[in-house]
């Protein structure tokens, strides 16, 4: 009542043991649902899970170089064309003629996350460039102010067929293979 319902929760569910196993499975992808709130102004004001700053790099830092439970071109394909091809985002994931270009350039090995609970609006390192649709979003670590972006709609809003969701509610409890298509 304090602060107008504007309290926030985190929910540790998954332990990091199970978070190595089923990151290691191949048909595993990678994505992130949290907002993307600037770190000024009335942002401020409100609070955010450490993914939507660190997610991605998380993975890097994590699991490619501390860990090695993947090499950096597989994180790559479960970030990229892996949850494309799950959402049936056809123009999504690759670098081809007539998609969109989404190109991140960074330095694996200085790829970091910063962000915490306890502070988790802290930007990662090791990004030098975005292009988001085909321009300049980040230039040598800085944002450029284009407006690059635009909603993506995937087959729930779409109806397209297809995707890689192999899973069924009977077999939602498979680990070590998916379940035949």
């Amino acid at each position: 009542m304090e602060d107008d319902a504007g309290a926030t929760a985190a929910y540790f569910v998954i332990s990091e043991d199970n978070i190595r196993r089923e990151i290691a499975l191949p048909w595993v992808a990678s994505g992130s649902d949290a907002e993307s709130s600037a770190p000024e102004g009335a942002f401020l004001l409100s609070s955010t899970h450490p993914r939507a700053y660190g997610n991605f790099a998380r993975i890097f830092a994590r699991y490619v170089r501390a860990e090695h439970l993947l090499t950096v071109e597989e994180a790559v394909r479960r970030l990229t064309s892996l949850p494309a091809d799950d959402l049936s985002l056809v123009d999504r994931g690759r670098l081809r003629t007539g998609a969109f270009a989404d190109i991140v350039i960074f330095d694996p090995d200085a790829f970091q996350d910063h962000s915490t609970y306890e502070n988790p609006m802290q930007f990662a390192t090791g990004v030098e460039q975005v292009f988001v649709n085909g321009k300049l979003a980040l230039k040598d670590g800085e944002p450029t102010g284009a407006a690059t972006g635009r909603a993506v709609r995937g087959r729930a809003l779409t109806g397209a067929e297809g995707g890689g969701c192999r899973a069924s509610s009977k077999d939602w409890t498979w680990i070590d293979q998916p379940p035949a298509n």
